[in-house]
């Protein structure tokens, strides 16, 4: 099997996961020379291949790792016969929020179900990191900005990264399909995150002010497209348990490792 961004925060997981489980795992990244990019070292990652976890991102080349790098896997497996059953990740209302990236795995979405290869979607919430980081960009000073009825379900990377693995090792669909969206137990709004913060880090409870969302993805956040929907499947650690595990001063970054 081939994880793509096998050395990143889902990734890494993911290729746990299937190795715990007894399955051969490649790890594809630039360090071990398969590049999404440029699409170098695809050809010999994809042998013998039956399953492909597409899990890689980046935050600055969203476009040409989201969408150009999964068209350079599909085509590069059209162009040597193989057919392996490619799970990808996406972000649950994708279709629904006006945000770049957001296009970006739409995108994607449509290259995976054009190319005719057997393949599954998973759309999860975002993940307890990026949701502490959206809660620090959001502060300043004793103040935190809520933006509109800002609302956000987090959900715990490990757990998603095992569904992953268990679509992977699973039954191969006959075209194109979405599996389940995947999404935390627990949907909390700024006051919330900002406050189970605080008391982390033994902080002051920041005073939250609401803006009015006055841009379009402004108010897609504030209506709550961000959230998953009944169907979705539940699980994994709250954020409450995974702040636990985390270290009193949070670095102010998109991924924190845990």
């Amino acid at each position: 099997m081939l994880v793509t961004g096998g050395a990143g925060d889902v990734g890494s997981r993911v290729v746990r996961a299937l190795s715990a489980a007894g399955h051969d795992v490649v790890a594809g990244s630039r360090r071990t020379g398969v590049d999404l990019v440029t699409g170098a070292g695809l050809g010999a990652a994809l042998q013998g291949a039956e399953a492909v976890v597409h899990t890689a991102s980046s935050d600055r080349r969203v476009r040409r790792v989201e969408v150009e790098g999964l068209r350079h896997l599909t085509e590069t497996a059209a162009r040597t016969g193989a057919r392996p059953h490619i799970v990808t990740v996406s972000i649950v209302g994708c279709d629904r929020i006006a945000i770049p990236v957001y296009r970006a795995k739409v995108e994607a979405e449509r290259v995976l179900q054009a190319s005719g290869l057997p393949g599954t979607v998973v759309r999860a919430t975002q993940f307890h990191a990026f949701a502490t980081y959206v809660a620090q960009v959001l502060r300043l000073g004793r103040a935190a900005f809520s933006i509109g009825s800002m609302r956000i379900q987090p959900v715990d990377v490990e757990w998603v990264a095992r569904r992953l693995a268990e679509h992977a090792v699973g039954p191969a669909p006959t075209g194109f399909c979405r599996g389940r969206d995947l999404a935390g137990p627990t949907v909390y709004d700024l006051r919330d995150l900002t406050g189970l913060l605080a008391e982390h880090s033994g902080a002051r409870t920041p005073r939250v002010v609401r803006v009015p969302p006055i841009l379009r993805a402004m108010r897609d956040v504030s209506q709550g497209r961000l959230l998953a929907g009944r169907e979705a499947l539940v699980g994994g650690r709250t954020f409450e348990e995974w702040l636990e595990q985390q270290p009193t001063v949070l670095p102010r970054q998109r991924r924190v490792p845990g």
